[in-house]
């Protein structure tokens, strides 16, 4: 799923482990992702974790999409900065789950998001 993801990959973000219910990324925040106080945009971060999380749902197998997430933000981040997002399982049960993912700088929490997921029926994403 993450090879044909034009949206993260075109931000240079990296997939660096995918297990089952988990995946980690990285991305480093470039001048275009800076907002008017000199800091990350929140909706870069956003992406970033939303990025692991479907990572983490679609590594069961069948197309999998976000039902819903949230996310806080505890420290800024900025230009040139290293960030990296460890998606984590939580539970399953049916048809849907809730991931957490957790945003750092080094050993720094930047957010934490969680994703509430949906499996559709289809396997292909074409046919959802």
């Amino acid at each position: 799923m993450f090879a044909a993801d034009e949206a993260s990959r075109g931000l240079g973000i990296e997939l660096l482990e995918q297990g089952e219910g988990t995946a980690v990324l990285r991305m480093t925040v470039t001048p275009a992702m800076v907002n008017g106080h000199g800091t990350a945009h929140g909706g870069y971060v956003f992406l970033l974790a939303d990025s692991a999380f479907a990572c983490a749902c679609n590594s069961h197998g069948p197309v999998t999409v976000a039902a819903g997430a949230d996310i806080t933000f505890v420290a800024p981040a900025h230009q040139d900065d290293e960030l990296v997002a460890r998606a984590e399982e939580r539970t399953r049960y049916g048809r849907s789950g809730l991931y957490d993912v957790t945003v750092r700088r080094g050993d720094e929490v930047i957010a934490e998001f969680r994703g509430r997921s949906r499996s559709i029926r289809s396997t292909r994403p074409e046919e959802s």
